[in-house]
C-alpha cells in the first residue's frame, strides 16, 4: 500500500525476533486489506507456529487462526469481509484511526499520520485509494519499518502515536462483531499481538 521507504541512518541489524514481528504485521495487513484467498488459507494451515512462540496467548491466537482457516470457504470469507468492513453505506466496523479517535473520517489524526509518513520516506502508491490510517495500511507500514529497517526508537514513536491509541480497540471490537466468524480469530490475533508488541517496544534500547 505504501512504498519507497528509506532506512534511517541509525537503523539496527534485523534480529530473528524482528523478522517474526514483521511477518505478523504483514499477515494482519493481508487479512485486513481483503478477504483471504485460497492461497493465503493454505499458507495459514501450513505455518509452523513454533517460530512465533511468544507465550500462551499467542499460541492460542495461532491455534484459533489455523482452526478458522481450516473451516473457512473463500466465498463465505468474501461475504464476511463485506459485512464487516464495507456493507451498504458502511460495514459493521470502520477500520480507520481517525474514526476511532474522533468519530469521523479524514480528520486530524490522518493529517498527522501523513506528515510522519512523509518524514519517514513512505509514499502512497497511485493505485491505492484507502486513506493511510486504515488498519491494513498501518500494519503494512509497521512491517516495512521493521524490515527496511527503521530504528527501534522510531518504531516505538510511530506505534505509540498512530497504533496503540486505537488499534487494540479495533481488534477487540472485531472479536465481538456479529458478522465475524473467521475474523473473530483475526481480531484475537491482532489483540494479543499488539499487547506483546506494546511490551516489546517499552523495553529499553
Amino acid at each position: 500500500m505504501i512504498s519507497d521507504a528509506q532506512p534511517a541512518l541509525d537503523a539496527p541489524i534485523l534480529t530473528g525476533e524482528d523478522h517474526v514481528r514483521a511477518n505478523v504485521y504483514a499477515l494482519l495487513a493481508a487479512m485486513l486489506a481483503k478477504p483471504p484467498d485460497a492461497e493465503l488459507l493454505k499458507l495459514l494451515k501450513q505455518v509452523e507456529t513454533a517460530e512465533f512462540d511468544a507465550g500462551a496467548d499467542m499460541a492460542a491466537a495461532w491455534a484459533m487462526l489455523q482452526r478458522g482457516a481450516e473451516a473457512a470457504e473463500v466465498m463465505a470469507l468474501e461475504e464476511e469481509f463485506h459485512d464487516l468492513f464495507i456493507g451498504l453505506g458502511r460495514g459493521e466496523l470502520v477500520p480507520y484511526g481517525s474514526w476511532y479517535l474522533t468519530g469521523f473520517l479524514m480528520e486530524k489524526p490522518l493529517a498527522e499520520l501523513r506528515i510522519d509518513l512523509q518524514k519517514l520516506g513512505f509514499e502512497r502508491q497511485d493505485e491505492v485509494h484507502e486513506p493511510e490510517d486504515h488498519t491494513a495500511a498501518l500494519c503494512e507500514t509497521m512491517s516495512m519499518m521493521i524490515t527496511t529497517p527503521v530504528s527501534f526508537e522510531t518504531q516505538k514513536f510511530f506505534f505509540n502515536k498512530h497504533i496503540s491509541p486505537w488499534m487494540p480497540r479495533f481488534f477487540a471490537d472485531l472479536t465481538k462483531a456479529k458478522a465475524a466468524r473467521f475474523y473473530r480469530a483475526v481480531g484475537f490475533m491482532g489483540e494479543k499481538f499488539l499487547q506483546l508488541e506494546s511490551t516489546y517496544l517499552a523495553m529499553p534500547v
